[in-house]
């Protein structure tokens, strides 16, 4: 870019943010074609996209591919202490979530489902993939992978509703003790086509190991949510 070019990208970047914040550009809105604005701010595609690639990864406004630029939404609040489910937690905030399945199926289980898990080598899981929306925005890329001696014929389910209450209905397994562990990541390809984003997005990878009541491991998710969609909140209560 040239000497003008910083500058630019900064007033914009103002411009935008300004209006974010005074609601006249309000949450889940589209933003004018990259050709509008380019033209509205009377600069290059180039410098108008280095511009919104800042406010991204400030979690402003967010891309999707073939539709265009949007404001990005509240993030939600993710608190890894609260036994709670997708669609509860999401709903308890006043949002709307929606899940759909990418496909479900036996296989056999990789490396380090085996380790997640504690399986012996060539053992079969079932595996869940699903995408996940607030507000009708993708935000959540999830496979789950399941012990099937736990699961009998859980492929026959109705998927997209959340697997705590199939396993607490169907099979009267409900979550005992669950490990966490978080990492910020780039999103790989299947998870960002599922999310309709670019290859290698920033994310934070969610790994939970999970328990039953009896103490036995019986699932594991590999979450991957848009690095701008929640913000992790825990309150640890005084001890003794």
């Amino acid at each position: 870019m040239g000497e003008e070019a910083p500058r630019a990208v900064t007033t914009i970047c103002r411009a935008l943010q300004e209006q974010i914040e005074h609601g006249l550009l309000t949450s889940g809105c589209k933003l004018p074609s990259e050709r509008r604005l380019s033209e509205l701010f009377e600069t290059t595609r180039i410098t108008l996209r280095e511009a919104l690639s800042q406010l991204e990864a400030q979690g402003l406004v967010y891309r999707e591919d073939r539709r265009g630029w949007f404001v990005s939404p509240a993030r939600l609040a993710y608190n890894p202490l609260v036994t709670s489910h997708f669609h509860a937690m999401v709903t308890e905030q006043g949002r709307v979530p929606a899940t759909e399945v990418l496909s479900a199926r036996l296989m056999p289980a990789t490396s380090e489902v085996c380790q997640l898990l504690e399986l012996p080598a060539l053992s079969s899981v079932y595996q869940v993939r699903r995408v996940r929306r607030v507000d009708g925005r993708l935000v959540l890329y999830v496979e789950h992978y399941l012990n099937p001696r736990f699961f009998p014929r859980i492929l026959e389910f109705d998927l997209r509703r959340s697997l705590t209450e199939v396993y607490a209905s169907e099979y009267g397994i409900f979550y005992g003790r669950v490990r966490f562990d978080m990492v910020s990541t780039a999103l790989h390809a299947d998870a960002a086509s599922s999310l309709k984003v670019a290859a290698g997005s920033p994310a934070l990878r969610v790994t939970r190991i999970n328990r039953d009541q009896h103490g036995r491991l019986i699932d594991c998710d590999l979450e991957y949510w848009r690095h701008d969609a929640i913000h992790v909140s825990v309150e640890v209560p005084q001890t003794a």
